[in-house]
């Protein structure tokens, strides 16, 4: 009694654990998405009374809007397309034969007496092995986010990170972006593309009751953990 009493504490504490794992997992998606430096205040830059062009400040018929400041706010587009695609075929053979000829001299120890015939003893053995493989796997992700500039590197490059969470009937979804962007590689509407990302990380999740319904219930993990097969 006492094993079968420990055996069911054991799976009680596997399968506490394993509803705790899920519980966290929905809340490190659900996060708030915080930036990865601290925030920077930027110091207000004094207005000269009658001067047309301010320092810091592009105006208002300026040409070129893109951005190129801490806390400025550009485009991303995306169009993240991957196709991957690996087969592998294997195959080994091998055959070996022996005889051996005794001569009429020596007696056959199974009829008894000399023959006439030579006595031969043969053997042989033959091993084969054929195998395959296939792995095919695509994946594709296209829309706009606006995301913010978050730092300005000596060189001009810009970290950018930005997020969109959607509010739907049976869930949430997010869509998570952060880079660095070339200020070159940014269009004249403000817009990078998103192979142009440098260090990216983009991050398509959800929770709620859709993204449950898509992963295996708390007992069947369990199950295959302490599966031995």
């Amino acid at each position: 009694m006492k094993i079968i009493g420990f055996k069911l504490a054991s799976l009680a504490i596997l399968g506490g654990l394993i509803g705790g794992c899920s519980t966290y997992t929905e809340q490190v998606v659900s996060q708030s998405f915080q930036p990865a430096e601290a925030p920077v205040i930027l110091a207000r830059s004094t207005t000269t009374n009658g001067a047309i062009f301010q320092p810091g400040r592009s105006g208002l018929f300026a040409t070129d809007q893109r951005a190129r400041r801490i806390g400025d706010i550009l485009t991303v587009s995306f169009n993240e397309t991957y196709a991957a695609t690996k087969a592998q075929t294997a195959s080994s053979s091998k055959t070996d034969a022996f005889g051996v000829t005794l001569p009429t001299a020596l007696p056959n120890i199974l009829t008894g007496g000399f023959d006439k015939d030579p006595a031969g003893l043969n053997a042989g053995t033959t091993r084969s092995f054929a195998g395959s493989g296939n792995a095919v796997q695509s994946n594709s992700f296209s829309g706009l986010l606006s995301v913010t500039v978050v730092r300005v590197f000596d060189n001009g490059n810009m970290e950018v990170q930005g997020q969109k969470e959607l509010t739907l009937n049976n869930g949430n979804e997010y869509v998570r972006v952060r880079g660095v962007v070339r200020p070159e590689d940014i269009s004249a509407a403000n817009i990078v593309s998103s192979d142009r990302l440098a260090d990216a990380q983009i991050r398509y999740t959800g929770s709620g009751h859709l993204a449950d319904a898509s992963q295996p219930g708390w007992l069947s993990q369990l199950m295959r953990t302490i599966s031995p097969f």
